[in-house]
């Protein structure tokens, strides 16, 4: 192959027209998308991937970070089965569709689709990309099924098969996917917005191999992955050589009430970071497992979190080295459940990395943000518009405070971009009325800085009857302090039956919980941790917060020790 001499201008606009690639992909999706999840939450993402090994090569801005991972290791699984002769060879216009959690995925309702991309008769390289079904059967609507023990009980798990074969929908594996899910008259309208989302990547890539060509196209490939590696290195080489010890907890996994323990130990030597789990909790009966591609995905975002300048790339993950967790529930192996693992236990394998790193880089880390998605769905039966629905919740939480400000008050997930559907929305498209909704005063750990404040909403179902279902976490521990910072409140989850309130057994997890009109669901979400010691903070800014209504008097008093 002939060398390509790339100028810093072509290389910059190539990087940057990949990226447009993947924000159109992106936008498509959602636009396109029927779920609310998916068109209002954006829980979707897009990517460009290797045709040799499924590395990442470019995703899109608006995209889930814990994707940044985990599809790339779908996609290589796809590209080795292919080569295995354990799935059809792929044709142009092919589509594959996946979710096994065990094949490089997350939870079941993530859906893969993944398309080669041909130019010269050869793949060139792979469009990828993740939506969030809001039903993938299972035992309960909406798939989060708090008490599951096998991950039968959770959904429909579909090995890498074509969807679409040469362009156009294998009529057999759509009635296959249709007769397993809910509501799947609604489904044609996510899986065709997915597929369109490729399509358009697949025309916008086209333009600029047609304009740069393949071998200068490749070649940027190339240097930009080694640019990402070598800038992660400077970053890291940057940091004291030695050894940083953090623990994080799961309240449950939802069978067994006691906490789950993630240890971590960070070595950082020359240029090179070093992740090692061992000494974690074994893997458990519930819900609560974590399958290796969301592990690894979730120490890649969180190191992203922390150098967010690094440019997106396979690269950047090179000098990042996780012992594989054998022997404990962050490497799941089937038949272990795993509905809580992209949501709930990613979060809490990326505040174990925060709570390591502060202590190396105090001035570039924050404090444990919420670290849930508050997984809450309703299903049930509209008997006013004649159908089923599935209706799923996700909210956010505060962020940590930090060494230069605050947290951030009602942040989306640390896993992703996603946002809360607008109310609105939700009440238009399901049987059910927001009472409230609005920031929870006092959530936000005390600190120098204090943490983020969560969210407190209550919906009352309308008419019908519906079962409810909850994964969420931080019920038992708030989000970490740091440097002397208090942790964030804890969430909390309360049914009003009958006007009698309920709290599940395990705190932020129950599944099946019947509901009539007129019943109701409240949740308030996590505060962030605080950063550094609260007596240090500013006299005014709690001044400020208590004018706010942030802090009442007596709070601010007993947790700043300043007098308002």
């Amino acid at each position: 192959m002939t060398h390509i001499s790339l100028d810093a201008i072509t290389l910059s606009v190539i990087q940057a027209g990949l990226q447009q690639v993947c924000d159109e992909m992106d936008l498509t999706f959602s636009r396109a998308a029927f779920s609310p999840v998916i068109a209002e939450a954006n829980d979707r993402s897009d990517g460009i991937y290797s045709a040799v090994d499924g590395a990442l090569i470019a995703q899109g801005s608006q995209g889930l970070p814990v994707f940044v991972g985990v599809m790339q290791y779908s996609t290589r699984i796809v590209i080795e089965m292919i080569a295995a002769g354990r799935c059809l060879p792929p044709e142009p216009g092919d589509i594959y569709i996946v979710n096994d959690p065990y094949l490089g995925g997350t939870h079941l309702m993530d859906v893969r689709f993944a398309m080669p991309i041909y130019r010269g008769g050869a793949i060139f390289c792979w469009l990828s990309n993740t939506g969030h079904w809001p039903d993938i059967g299972g035992a309960v609507p909406g798939g989060f099924s708090a008490s599951a023990t096998a991950v039968e009980q959770e959904g429909l798990r579909l090995p890498p098969v074509k969807l679409f074969k040469k362009g156009v929908l294998d009529p057999e594996i759509y009635a296959i996917i249709c007769s397993n899910i809910r509501v799947a008259d609604q489904r044609i309208g996510d899986i065709k917005a997915q597929a369109a989302a490729l399509l358009v990547g697949q025309d916008r890539l086209n333009e600029i191999l047609d304009r740069y060509g393949d071998e200068t196209v490749s070649a940027a490939v190339a240097e930009l992955r080694q640019r990402a590696a070598e800038q992660m290195r400077a970053n890291i080489a940057a940091i004291a050589d030695g050894i940083y010890r953090s623990k994080a907890y799961v309240d449950s996994d939802g069978v067994v009430d006691e906490p789950l323990t993630i240890a971590l130990a960070v070595e950082k030597k020359g240029d090179t970071l070093t992740f090692d789990f061992g000494g974690s909790s074994k893997p458990c009966a519930g819900p609560m497992n974590s399958v290796l591609a969301t592990t690894l995905s979730s120490v890649y975002l969180a190191m992203r979190h922390i150098f967010p300048d690094v440019p997106i790339s396979a690269g950047a993950f090179e000098p990042l080295i996780v012992k594989r967790p054998e022997g404990t529930f962050l490497d799941a192996s089937y038949p272990r459940p795993v509905s809580g693992c992209a949501a709930e236990v990613s979060q809490r394998i990326a505040e174990a990395v925060f709570a390591a790193m502060v202590q190396a880089l105090p001035d570039k880390v924050t404090a444990a943000p919420a670290g849930s998605s508050g997984n809450f769905a309703l299903g049930g039966h509209d008997p006013a518009r004649g159908r089923d629905y599935v209706m799923y919740q996700i909210s956010g939480g505060g962020y940590g405070g930090n060494a230069r400000h605050d947290g951030l008050a009602n942040g989306c997930s640390t896993i992703g971009i996603s946002k809360s559907p607008p109310v609105e929305i939700m009440e238009q498209a399901f049987p059910v009325l927001y009472r409230h909704y609005a920031l929870r005063e006092g959530s936000g750990g005390a600190g120098r800085h204090r943490g983020g404040f969560g969210l407190a909403y209550e919906v009352e179902l309308l008419r019908g009857e519906a079962r409810a279902s909850f994964v969420m976490d931080h019920g038992r521990f708030g989000p970490q302090g740091v440097l002397g910072g208090r942790d964030g409140a804890v969430n909390t989850v309360t049914v009003i039956r009958d006007g009698k309130e309920h709290v599940p057994q395990h705190l932020s997890k129950e599944q099946d919980i019947p509901l009539k009109a007129g019943d109701r669901v409240r949740v308030e979400t996590p505060g962030g941790g605080g950063y550094g010691d609260p007596r240090k903070r500013d006299p005014e800014a709690v001044r400020h917060d208590v004018a706010q209504g942030y802090y009442t008097a007596s709070q601010a008093k007993k947790m700043f020790g300043i007098e308002p």
